[in-house]
This record gives structure tokens, sequence and C-alpha cells, in this order.
């Protein structure tokens, strides 16, 4: 037990002094080398710039995650309740996953300029872009999880009279929670990148937005400021959704 609480304090007293080390690095070499801006400005130049500019970020920030949350959902629910439908309706595996596969076998960015012109340059067309990007990684992982179920716990079931519905609901839904957890941390990260990267191609703000203008305006440690700040939104949204992973499998 001991040795289960130590273990996340020993992990965040590395990552705390692997970050120092990487920021004193980092330091060291743009002061030492005398590097320019546009090649890498000093990590006291960046924090500087951020919080001269920190309310603009601020609101940058609050405009991307709202684009990633609300995709990050939508995604969500589209990946669940397509591999619900498949595990119900076995069927429409052959239908639904080689669709999927070649819609993903795009990069999301390649859809940007219909999903603009389709939805405008304002928050719909990046939470569609998110939520294309998020659900096909639920929808595998989903799947797999569902699949790892133990046949010989399914005829069980099915010899005490167990529906379909009812399999999926006892067992292979509860079978399919670590996979599905792991695949909605993962899609954190790619959430923010892919709202941020829409942005950059079309926005009416967000981190995205402030990035282009500032390259445009050649304000590289502007560009690195909001760099940090997506960074943290991006390390804070994986946080939560794996905080709510160990609570939900806290027998894991």
């Amino acid at each position: 037990m001991s040795r289960a609480l130590a273990s996340p304090s020993l992990a965040v007293q590395r990552g705390i002094l692997g970050a120092v080390l990487l920021i004193a690095c980092w330091e060291g070499t743009a002061r030492g080398l005398h590097l320019p801006a546009y090649v890498l400005p000093a990590v006291s130049d960046i924090l500087v710039g951020l919080w001269a500019k920190r309310a603009i970020l601020i609101d940058a920030a609050g405009y991307t995650l709202l684009e990633a949350f609300a995709g990050y959902g939508l995604g969500c629910l589209i990946g669940i309740g397509l591999a619900v439908a498949i595990a119900l309706v076995p069927a429409l595996r052959s239908a639904i996953l080689p669709l999927a596969t070649a819609i993903n076998s795009v990069p999301v960015v390649g859809y940007s300029p219909l999903i603009l012109l389709w939805f405008g340059i304002g928050i719909s067309s990046k939470i569609v872009m998110v939520a294309m990007a998020v659900s096909f990684t639920i929808l595998l992982s989903m799947l797999a999880g569902l699949d790892r179920v133990d046949r010989r716990a399914v005829d069980l079931m099915r010899s005490f009279g167990a529906s379909r519905f009812g399999v999926l609901w006892r067992l292979r839904l509860p079978t399919a929670l670590p996979l599905l957890l792991a695949g909605m941390r993962v899609s954190t990260v790619r959430s923010v990148i892919v709202a941020i990267v829409t942005e950059m191609l079309g926005a009416q703000g967000g981190l995205g937005w402030v990035i282009y203008q500032a390259v445009l305006q050649i304000d590289f440690v502007q560009v690195w400021s909001a760099i940090f700040v997506a960074s943290a939104a991006s390390l804070a949204f994986f946080g939560l959704i794996g905080f709510l992973e160990r609570k939900i499998l806290f027998w894991t």
C-alpha cells in the first residue's frame, strides 16, 4: 500500500526535476551562445513576454480549450456510439470500420479547407475538426476493449438467458473501460493540437490565431509564450482525464 502511494509522488518529483534541468539547459544554451530570438529565445525572456501578454494569452487559451473540450466530448460520443452499434449489430463492422479508416487515412488538417468552407472560421469548424480526430481513436479503443471479453463468459451469460444488450451492459462495457479510458486520455493532447492547428488556418481567436499573428509580426518570443500556454493547457487536460481514470478504475 505504501509503495502504491509513494509511486505517484516519486513520479511527480522526477517530472519536476526533469523540467527544471531542461529549463536550466535551455536558458544556459540561449544565453551562453547568444542565440537570436528567432532561433531559440531564453526561457526568462519567454516568461517575461508571457506575463506581459497574460490577458491576451488567457483569453486565447480559454477559447482554444472551449473548442477542444466541445470537440473532445462530441468525438467521444461518436466513437463510443459507433463501437456500441457494432457490438450490438456485428454486420455493421464491415461498413463502419473501412469508412472510418478511409476518412482518417488523410490527416485531419487536410479537411480544413472544406470544414472551414462549410462551417465558417468560427468555433463550429474547430469543434468538428477535433471531433473527427478524437472519434476514430475512441472507436478503435472501445472496439478493442469490447472484443477482449472472454467468450466463455459471454456463452455463460447467454445460457442464463441474457440478451445481447444485457451482455453488453453487464460484461462487455466493464471489460472495455480500461482501454476506452486509455484512448480518452491519449485523445486529450490530440484534441488541443488539432484545435490550435485549425485556428492557424482561419479563426477569430485562440492560441493558434495568436501564434499565427505573432509570426506575421515576427514576434518569436510571443510565439513561444503561446506554445508554453498551449503545453500547460494540454498537460492540465491530460492530467484531468488521468485523474478521472484513476478514480473510475480504482481496482487497477
